[in-house]
């Protein structure tokens, strides 16, 4: 799976959602803990699936896990 983050609020300048790419499906959803396409998310970003950050630039694996690791 491909992942790529976004922002929902132009006032904030991190990241807070993400979306998949590449895909038929794709799915967008915020980041919420009680959220199962989030938690789905984390997982498969830590076990190396490919993350791209807002502006399409794809992020190393240890930049995406590190990245991973500072959300809820």
């Amino acid at each position: 799976m491909i992942y790529k983050l976004y922002k929902t609020d132009p006032d904030k300048n991190e990241p807070n959602a993400a979306m998949t790419v590449g895909s038929d499906l794709q799915i967008s959803f915020i980041f919420a803990p009680a959220n199962t396409d989030y938690a789905n998310f984390k997982k498969e970003v830590l076990e190396g699936a490919e993350l791209q950050d807002v502006d399409g630039v794809v992020m190393s694996a240890d930049a995406a896990k590190a990245f991973v690791s500072t959300l809820p």
